[in-house]
């Protein structure tokens, strides 16, 4: 039903290195202001405790103690490892938060570009393996010296769902979350329609591709356009199979519409590292998506309309 008498309110504001946007509505500014400065605060909170750039963070404490001591992890840490645990399982082992200490070997800032050597891939392997690291409802331990935890790979969309459902929970009905390009949206537009939200063209910046439409769910892409660079006329992306240590090349980028930020993107991420098996394990997973394949043929179950609409 439409809900009258709401006025729309904008925040934008940056995290984890990107842009972000809060759209709301609400009946009047100071409802709409205290939402949003609750829900931005959390993401904030999620990048501070979770960021391997700060020594602070719980990541940089699990890192420091490689091959040492355990690290007491709180509830929310062990709810994410467990998330983690299972996309380990689903990707088959592609997907693996101890993967992140392959950016020593794969960067995607330096210029002039270079690849690296199978035997500077096969040492860092050495020290990627979930299955080696030791945890439980209270403390973690990455076993050999060296070894790294990185929650980049769910953070953000975790973020995106924590910050609508502190939004809802400060009586916002009708919000959209934009975590750079990953979307949560709560409800419907205030006039009763579905949410459009624009999915980012793989090879123009400031394109999009496609619009889909999205009530109380999610939408997030996983793309091999965000940071990679070209070498000999091919591109590497900076998603890499933990079991190869190498970049993924056969989709442009994955799209998928679920009910949480968190399920969308990571079913986004495997479908991009099982390559060209993606679309039989999103059918097993029961998830609609849209695929960009490396020619730039598109593929999926996800009804769409092309470009912005």
């Amino acid at each position: 039903m439409p809900s009258a008498g709401l006025e729309a309110y904008r925040y934008a504001f940056a995290a984890m290195a990107s842009r972000h946007e809060l759209q709301a509505w609400a009946p009047d500014r100071a409802q709409a202001d205290a939402a949003a400065r609750a829900a931005i605060a959390d993401v904030l909170r999620i990048e501070t405790k979770y960021t391997r750039y700060r020594d602070t963070s719980v990541t940089s404490a699990i890192n420091r103690h490689a091959g040492g001591d355990e690290v007491p992890i709180d509830a929310e840490t062990v709810a994410l490892l467990r998330y983690a645990d299972r996309c380990h399982a689903l990707s088959e082992g592609r997907f693996d938060l101890t993967s992140g200490v392959l950016r020593q070997a794969w960067d995607f800032k330096r210029r002039p570009s270079r690849l690296p050597t199978d035997a500077e891939i096969a040492a860092l392997l050495e020290r990627v393996g979930w299955s080696r690291v030791e945890w439980d409802d209270h403390s973690i331990r990455l076993p050999l010296a060296g070894m790294e935890l990185d929650f980049g790979g769910i953070g953000k969309e975790y973020a995106a769902d924590r910050a609508a459902a502190i939004l809802r929970e400060c009586g916002i009905a009708h919000a959209l979350v934009n975590l750079a390009g990953d979307v949560r949206v709560i409800g419907t537009r205030p006039d009763g329609a579905p949410w459009r939200v624009g999915i980012q063209h793989p090879r123009e910046r400031a394109g999009v591709i496609a619009t889909v439409e999205v009530v109380e769910g999610a939408v997030a892409t996983s793309g091999d356009y965000e940071r990679y660079f070209e070498f000999d006329g091919r591109r590497y992306c900076h998603l890499l199979d933990a079991r190869t240590g190498r970049p993924v090349g056969h989709w442009q980028s994955v799209s998928v519409v679920a009910d949480l930020a968190t399920l969308a993107g990571s079913y986004a991420t495997l479908a991009m590292l099982f390559a060209a098996d993606a679309p039989a394990f999103l059918a097993g997973q029961g998830a609609h998506y849209l695929a960009i394949a490396a020619d730039g043929t598109m593929a999926g179950n996800l009804p769409f309309s092309r470009g912005l609409s």
